[in-house]
């Protein structure tokens, strides 16, 4: 009788084993190449991870080091897969043979940031998860975790056994065609969440990767941008969030980004890679490369780079030679292959391979649902217009945004296929090339915003106007008690946004239907922050970001509140434009003797070309520490909404402040719900530094969720590390305390803290 493996903490787990159980879907063979129970000198689970892997490695020939660090190359994507090891790939591009003489399995990876996006390759279902930014907008470690069992199990019924996700670029040009897969423009906060759900997804034996390592936040001409930024400014913020996520989850990989860093690229920058990763974070596993990203053999493995992905122009036979030459050292070959090993004996993956199951699809959608309601911001909510009365309201205008028919997704590698195709149809001219199709096309989640509406009111009458015409839309709204304009922006990979306005004159159509119907609600659907001309003509605005799969149950649930909003802004809504730190980049510049075409190895031009192949450029990240807020607050410049700010369906008072210094601070306050709803509160704690210190206005240290009942007060008390409070010194190169005097700040967002303390260190 097969043994079943409970694994604690995992979300819907008790569900999952019923269902498979009592369905028979729970498979008993092994997916193809996977490696068979077989008893080796490295099967004994009480040797460490380290001893394993070096065990193996004195039975590996040269080629087989070799071959498991390289996917099976570019030509993989277009030559039709008949023999060989690649027949056994769930997706040829994320695959890497094992060893099957030994017991070393394939590498089978697949993107995860919204979803298993890899799903779509063998035409598997997959949950459509609401995307990165709604993910950070819950601000709930425990949810991100949830969120990561969720996706382990569903990796692991595809055949996958490593995760290309979590992403956490820090978010310092929010016009990057990727700012919906992040987590924000906070370091703590991004990599405290992405920690979360990285370690769930190990627990059930994935190898985890975090990514994009590093200042890799804009996509138009991402393969030659140049990022220039000093060693303080990037270890504060981008590398800090690697930091915190690397310590909370025990990642196994790291994927370094296709941008060069001060002139290096990313990929063979052994300042990122060795001296900072591998020494200064004491990181076991292995760097993988970006796809296509590799642009050396030597200079690359040298630097820290351990894989490259997808192809073999730079560690297959190139690196074969480089080792036979001695331009690598057989002890750097090793420790590469030693990584890579002792990356899947410490995930599991040797020891407990994926099994052949079903996805749990009730699960997903439970969990995609609670993301959605848990992530989404209520922006504004003027005479309390929200929540709808169900019992009340005769009629409804829905508005705009394809809401008859789905929801907006972000697009690209994270891109998870929509269960039964996209039923938006893409324009014609935009499907005639398929890989600037694959950036730009506008992909919907069926889940229709409309069905969920009029399901809370089945006696009224509930009329959809696509919005193409402002003036057939307003007409609508005039006769309806309630018009709902659904805005929506898309963004991919591959592109970047033009401006941060909404797209295809939705602004006039939000002002029209605003002129016709006072009690108007914008519904936004955005991969980041938008501008608002039209804010102080509407009534509310919810941002419910990119949603998922459950996006009509969550949006209706919120509108109608059935369900009280909770989400917090994981990053800064500008006034406008002229308030960010610099111009967007469109791309590389015209060639010219100053700015030549660079020769991209390992990269063929047609993948370059949809990545914004040309001309080196530089882009100056002269703003340094001030990442997101601390750059307004730095700058004092107003904010159409700050990060952290979301309201409620009621209000919450602070009081009793008491700071108690030690190793680790103890904050301690209380928290009062004084409305007639339950609710939770997401209370913060920020931190100014002393003026010596030479640091923003002040940075997030903590937070915590708080359930309240209505009238209910609860005390807290949330510790503060000590290097929540550190500043990295380049001199030292170390992370020190400043002394003198330290005030921290309480409340409910970066511009609302009530209560203040003074301490000294």
């Amino acid at each position: 009788m097969m043994e079943l493996k409970f694994r604690k903490h995992a979300a819907c787990s008790v569900a999952f084993l019923l269902i498979t159980l009592f369905t028979g879907t729970w498979a008993h063979a092994q997916f193809p190449g996977m490696a068979q129970p077989k008893h080796y000198p490295w099967s004994d689970t009480s040797l460490s991870p380290d001893v394993r892997a070096d065990l193996v490695i004195k039975e590996l020939t040269l080629d087989e080091k070799i071959q498991l660090l390289h996917g099976m190359g570019w030509q993989a994507l277009f030559a039709p897969v008949e023999s060989g090891p690649a027949t056994r790939a769930v997706s040829v591009l994320g695959f890497i043979p094992g060893v099957p003489r030994l017991g070393i399995p394939d590498l089978q990876m697949t993107d995860s940031v919204e979803g298993v996006s890899g799903a779509g390759v063998k035409g598997r279902y997959a949950t459509a998860l609401p995307s990165g930014e709604a993910m950070a907008a819950a601000w709930d470690p425990a949810l991100s975790y949830e969120i990561g069992t969720m996706l382990g199990h569903e990796m692991r019924a595809m055949g996958f056994n490593m995760s290309l996700g979590s992403g956490i670029n820090l978010i310092r040009e929010p016009r990057d065609g990727r700012t919906f897969e992040y987590k924000g423009e906070d370091p703590l906060l991004a990599g405290t969440l992405a920690g979360q759900e990285l370690k769930a997804e190990k627990a059930l034996h994935i190898i985890t990767d975090v990514k994009h390592y590093a200042v890799n936040d804009q996509d138009a001409g991402r393969i030659v941008v140049n990022s220039i930024i000093g060693k303080r400014a990037m270890r504060e913020s981008d590398l800090l969030a690697f930091q915190i996520a690397l310590k909370d989850s025990g990642a196994g990989a790291v994927m370094c980004s296709y941008n060069r860093i001060n002139g290096t690229y990313a990929c063979e920058n052994p300042y990122t890679l060795t001296d900072v990763l591998k020494k200064d974070f004491d990181f076991k596993g292995f760097v993988v490369s970006d796809w296509g990203a590799t642009q050396s053999t030597v200079k690359a493995a040298m630097a820290g780079l351990d894989v490259e992905m997808p192809g073999n122009d730079s560690f297959g036979d190139p690196l074969k030679k480089a080792v036979e030459a001695r331009e690598v050292p057989l002890e750097r070959l090793n420790d590469m292959v030693h990584r890579v090993l002792r990356t899947e004996f410490d995930a599991g993956i040797v020891d407990d391979p994926p099994q052949s199951e079903s996805p749990n699809v009730m699960c997903g959608f439970e969990v995609a649902q609670k993301t959605a309601e848990r992530g989404a911001v209520l922006l504004k909510n003027e005479g309390d217009l929200l929540p709808l009365s169900a019992a009340s309201i005769q009629s409804i205008a829905v508005i705009g945004g394809h809401a008859d028919v789905g929801v907006m997704s972000g697009g690209g590698s994270s891109q998870v296929s929509p269960a039964g195709g996209n039923p938006v149809p893409p324009p014609p001219e935009l499907l005639k090339n398929p890989l600037t199709s694959f950036f730009e096309v506008a992909v919907y989640q069926r889940s229709a915003p409309l069905k969920g509406i009029e399901e809370k009111v089945p006696h009224a009458v509930v009329q959809f106007d696509p919005g193409t015409d402002p003036a057939s839309a307003a007409a609508l709204a005039k006769k309806s008690q309630v018009a709902i304009v659904f805005a929506v922006q898309h963004a991919s990979e591959g592109m970047d946004l033009k401006s941060l306005s909404l797209p295809d004159n939705q602004d006039a159509l939000i002002e029209a239907v605003a002129a016709a119907n006072p009690r108007t609600i914008v519904v936004l659907e955005t991969g980041g922050p938008v501008l608002m001309p039209w804010l102080d003509k509407v009534a509310a605005v919810l941002e419910s970001w990119y949603p998922g799969i459950r996006g009509s149950q969550a949006i209706a649930n919120l509108l109608f509140g059935d369900v009280n909003p909770s989400g917090r802004l994981p990053l800064t809504f500008p006034r406008s434009e002229a308030d960010l730190p610099r111009p967007i980049h469109a791309g590389p510049p015209t060639p010219d003797a100053d700015h030549p075409v660079p020769k991209l190895v390992g990269a063929p031009g047609m993948i370059g070309m949809a990545m914004g192949i040309g001309p080196f450029f530089d882009v100056h990240y002269d703003e340094g520490l001030k990442v997101g807020y601390k750059w307004y607050d730095a700058e004092k410049k107003a904010v159409l909404f700050p990060f952290g700010f979301g309201l409620s369906y009621m209000t919450y008072a602070y009081s009793e402040l008491t700071v108690k210094p030690g190793d680790s601070t103890a904050v301690s306050f209380t928290v009062k719900n004084t409305g007639k709803r339950a609710g939770t509160e997401v209370a913060q704690i920020y931190a100014s530094l002393p003026d010596s210190a030479g640091e923003p206005p002040k940075r997030l240290v903590g937070w915590t969720r708080l359930e309240l009942a209505p009238g209910e007060s609860k005390q807290v008390s949330v510790p503060v590390s000590r290097d929540r409070l550190t500043v990295y010194d380049e001199a030292s190169d170390s992370w020190k305390l400043v002394p003198g005097s330290y005030v921290l700040r309480v409340g409910s967002s970066s511009q609302d803290l009530p209560l203040q303390q003074t301490i000294s260190f």
